[in-house]
This record gives structure tokens, C-alpha cells and sequence, in this order.
């Protein structure tokens, strides 16, 4: 056993047990909503269905993906409550290598919640966090939840959100507003998967390492290589 974890590293499903515990640690910092586990759960099922593997369709996915955030003039990495519990280091270096900026954005907006994901991505090593408290000033009114509030020099003027974990209905409507979507779903079926510009079908937690290194890779590349 890990000092993080109650799992025996033996143990079958060791791996998806500890991502079910940083779940529930982010629950009881108030970073996870409770509906985030059901998300989570949800998604696992799908997981099992994919081998717990990514699949040659979802590394030509991540290709794409880091193609359009290095191609972006102004990209933002949309953080959610299940996202910021499972791989914000992922996610900080992503920011850092990519350019792109960070922006908390949650569908339960409750007291505390922006705040406490904040000082998750600080503590990962953000400089930098958009999208909290009154930060998240302008409005989105394709989008009909608290997801509407973004920041004006975040995702309201993105012209490439990468948004994982994501709701459909937000996906739907940054599309509408010609924004470029990029989605990691294990459910193929999805709203968001199915609408996003780039759907990356895998574990967020597989994904961003990949997705990482994918960028670093094409970093150098020209820019009609990337297109």
C-alpha cells in the first residue's frame, strides 16, 4: 500500500481503485462535486469496455489535438472539479508547454468550489488560474447553466477551448460561437463527443501524458505541418 492509497499495489483493480480514491479526497476538499463521482463511475464502465487501454482511433485523436492547441492563437484548458482531482500536475504542464492558459469552470458553482480548485492547480505549479470568483465576469448565452460565467480573457475569447469531462450542452454551445472544441470522453456516444471538434475517446488520466507528449513533439513543427 501507498501512503495515498488503501489498495494493495497487487490488488486487480489497484489502478482504478486510486483514481476512485482521489475522487473521494476531492469530495472532501470540496473540489469534486458528489455528482462527479457518478460521472466518474459512468465513465469507468466505458473504460472496462475499452480495455482500459488507449486504442490506435484515440492516440490519433491526442495527434490532432496537439495539433490544434499548438495551431490556437489564443487556447484555453477548461478545469473541472473531476479533472482537477485526478491529474492537475498533467494539466499545469500541458498549460506550460502548450501556451495555453488555465480556467476553473464548474457546472456546481457552490461556495468555496472555485477557490479550493484554484489552490489545487497553484499547488500543482500554476502561476496563472482565470475563472474565479468575479473573474468570471463576462457571459456565454449559448450555455444555460453556471458554466456560462467564463473569464473575458479566458474562455470568452478562446478560439480554442480544450474542454475534458465535459457537458454537452457547453460543448454545443462553444461550437456555436465558432470556437474549436477538444474533448477527452470515454463515452463515444456522448453529446460532447459527438459534437466536439476533436474527441479524444480514453482515460483523461492516460490522455494527458500523451497528449503531452504529443505537443513536445510537434512543438517544432511548421505550421502547414500541423495543419
Amino acid at each position: 500500500m501507498t501512503r495515498e492509497s488503501h489498495v494493495e499495489e497487487k490488488h486487480p483493480r489497484a489502478e482504478s481503485i486510486k483514481l476512485r480514491e482521489k475522487m473521494t479526497r476531492g469530495v472532501e476538499k470540496n473540489v469534486t462535486a458528489l455528482a462527479g463521482l457518478l460521472a466518474h463511475g459512468r465513465g469507468e464502465a466505458f473504460d472496462y469496455i475499452l480495455g482500459e487501454e488507449t486504442t490506435a482511433p484515440g492516440m490519433r485523436a491526442i495527434t490532432a489535438a496537439a495539433a490544434t492547441l499548438l495551431l490556437a492563437d489564443h487556447a484555453v484548458l477548461s478545469v473541472n472539479g473531476n479533472v482537477a482531482a485526478l491529474c492537475p500536475e498533467e494539466f499545469v504542464e500541458l498549460s506550460n508547454i502548450s501556451g495555453a492558459k488555465l480556467e476553473v469552470n464548474i457546472f456546481h458553482r457552490l461556495p468555496g468550489r472555485e477557490e479550493a480548485i484554484e489552490k489545487v492547480l497553484r499547488e500543482a505549479g500554476a502561476e496563472e488560474v482565470l475563472g474565479v470568483g468575479e473573474d468570471a465576469s463576462a457571459r456565454i448565452d449559448e450555455i444555460y447553466s453556471d458554466r456560462r460565467r467564463v473569464d473575458p480573457e479566458g474562455i470568452f475569447k478562446a478560439d480554442v477551448v480544450f474542454v475534458p469531462l465535459e457537458d454537452g450542452d457547453r460543448t454545443e454551445g462553444l461550437m456555436r460561437m465558432g470556437k474549436k472544441v477538444i474533448t477527452v470522453d470515454l463515452n463515444p456516444m456522448s453529446r460532447t463527443a459527438q459534437y466536439a471538434t476533436v474527441t479524444i475517446v480514453d482515460n483523461v488520466v492516460r490522455a494527458m501524458p500523451l497528449l503531452i507528449s504529443e505537443v513536445e513533439r510537434l512543438r517544432g513543427e511548421d505550421v502547414e505541418e500541423l495543419r
